[in-house]
């Protein structure tokens, strides 16, 4: 279907109206969002408590767009360190309470908190002792009388022209869930690392992929500094890498020789010298535990197409590995 571009007269007008009610939303929300953030208490930590004594998992529930907003936050809490799933109250009603066990805890959103569907799961949960966690906007309800841990949202305007199109609430359901999420990050220590490990593709998977998960450490290009030249030659033939490692007698790293520095010193008496005399001394190096992007971002700063590395700690400088440019660009890092 073709589509008509604005006329270059008419792109950038105004409707003070459009303007307004986007205004009424952000000012909804951060009104709410404040008194949210005023009114958190002991009952927050509970919460995190009660997730950090399980030994399954978050089985969150909502109806209609308390549901949505559920899922994300159930896939927020996984992909953050808690195992966590959503679960539809209706099919909860047709099969799906089998999927929650005793080891689990279950925390169900409802911004008035009287949702007739979620009756089941909340009969199941006391008659299993599950943990259960509420989130509503009204003390009274029958979700929170019901719950162990009540997470009490304020209440707040809806954007709605009509009040009625949930707006305001589902935002003060989607930041409590997400400061459910990052409090638990915290107490579990959860790091960069084993987030990678939770989002290998995309953008943030590359973003994350450090020099140890890329880097060459088996039957590395070395030879000694007093290697005469065509052992060099003979070393450097053998590998892939286009460098090879100079070392001193106990094995630490003195220097690393590459095509480039063998078409530099390249004279009459070249066979005649030694690994120490073409080397170059004080290659760049890289940590095992350096972001690769970082690396790369070296690489092509000194036009260079390989990192020796090794670990700072270690004094003997003794060769971890090589980082290889065309390792990182096959990572998809650019």
């Amino acid at each position: 279907m073709h589509v008509e571009k604005a006329p270059d007269d008419q792109k950038g007008q105004v409707h003070t109206g459009d303007l307004t009610a986007a205004r009424r939303v952000f000012d909804y929300a951060q009104d709410a969002i404040g008194a949210l953030s005023q009114a958190i208490d002991g009952d927050f930590t509970r919460a995190v408590e009660t997730i950090l004594a399980i030994r399954g998992r978050v089985i969150v529930s909502g109806m209609g767009k308390s549901g949505l907003i559920g899922r994300k936050i159930a896939a927020t809490l996984a992909s953050t360190g808690t195992p966590a799933q959503f679960i539809h109250p209706g099919e909860a009603s047709h099969g799906d309470l089998g999927a929650v066990t005793r080891q689990d805890a279950l925390l169900m959103l409802s911004y008035r908190g009287e949702t007739a569907e979620l009756s089941d799961l909340i009969t199941y949960a006391k008659r299993f002792s599950v943990p259960l966690i509420g989130m509503a906007s009204n003390p009274d309800s029958a979700l929170l009388r019901a719950s162990d841990v009540a997470l009490l949202i304020p209440r707040a305007p809806e954007a709605c022209p009509n009040g009625l199109a949930p707006t305001t609430s589902t935002t003060l359901m989607l930041v409590l869930g997400d400061a459910l999420a990052v409090a638990l990050m915290e107490r579990k220590s959860f790091s960069a690392d084993q987030y990678r490990n939770f989002h290998p593709g995309g953008s943030l998977g590359r973003m994350l992929i450090r020099v140890c998960d890329l880097m060459r450490t088996s039957d590395l290009p070395l030879v000694v500094e007093d290697a005469p030249m065509p052992d060099v030659l003979a070393e450097l033939q053998r590998g892939t890498l286009g460098c090879v490692i100079v070392t001193d007698a106990q094995g630490g790293a003195l220097g690393i020789i590459t095509h480039g520095d063998i078409g530099r010193t390249i004279a009459p008496d070249f066979l005649s010298r030694r690994a120490r005399d073409v080397m170059t001394r004080g290659p760049k190096t890289a940590r095992p535990d350096q972001l690769a992007a970082e690396a790369l971002a070296l690489m092509n700063e000194r036009q260079i197409t390989q990192l020796l590395v090794l670990d700072p700690a270690d004094r003997t400088r003794k060769p971890l590995g090589i980082l290889h440019i065309h390792d990182c660009l096959r990572a998809g890092l650019q």
